[in-house]
């Protein structure tokens, strides 16, 4: 099982689905650091916004458009972003890839 997946099941089994959804945001930033092998910013960027840190998810959506991460192209129907789409800078980050809004 891997790193953010295990961190997944030991956070859920802990507290349920919003201390997994902080575990694997944990474990996701130390292999990120660590280099440890790819982290997708945009993976990252739904587990915020699936907690309800916008701040924290528009900065790492950022960060998978920077780093041209090709999980941002489904942004229009992922649903894991829900939270966010009411928010200006949605917006601006669908015009600034090119998907239509």
């Amino acid at each position: 099982m891997g790193e953010v997946a295990a961190a997944l099941d030991d956070g859920f089994q802990s507290g349920g689905w919003p201390s997994a959804l902080r575990k694997a945001i944990e474990a996701s930033l130390a292999q990120r650091k660590a280099k440890s092998g790819y982290v997708s910013p945009h993976n990252i960027a739904t587990l915020y916004a699936e907690i309800g840190a916008k701040d924290d998810a528009f900065r790492w959506l950022d960060t998978a458009y920077r780093e041209r991460d090709t999980g941002i192209l489904a942004l229009r129907t992922d649903f894991s972003v829900d939270g966010l789409r009411s928010d200006i800078r949605y917006a601006e980050l669908l015009r600034k890839i090119g998907l239509p809004q």
